[in-house]
């Protein structure tokens, strides 16, 4: 399965997982509804969440706080006009 959110990729691994919605909410301490929205791309998943989800679903840290970042990043500036020579800039900025 192709993820194009981080959403889509929590709903894959607690199914892999069968964790029910409300289980995993709990472990998020979240309700049900809010996880289900996250799920479904129509709200965004919180940094808070990461380390939860990387200890539930035994996933690398790392690996998940990336798929994370970047998805934040592409959803909130993937309309503006220069997002890619901004995003570049801010590589150079991070890297010195």
């Amino acid at each position: 399965m192709e993820y194009n959110n981080i959403g889509s990729y929590i709903r894959e691994q607690r199914e892999k997982f069968k964790l029910p919605l409300r289980k995993l909410a709990a472990e998020l301490d979240i309700d049900t509804s809010t996880l289900s929205k996250i799920e479904k791309g129509e709200r965004q998943a919180n940094l808070d969440m990461i380390p939860v989800l990387a200890k539930v679903f035994k996933i690398d840290f790392k690996e998940l706080q990336i798929r994370f970042l970047s998805d934040k990043l592409v959803h909130d500036y993937r309309k503006e006009e220069f997002v890619v020579e901004s995003f570049k800039e801010a590589i150079k900025k991070l890297d010195k």
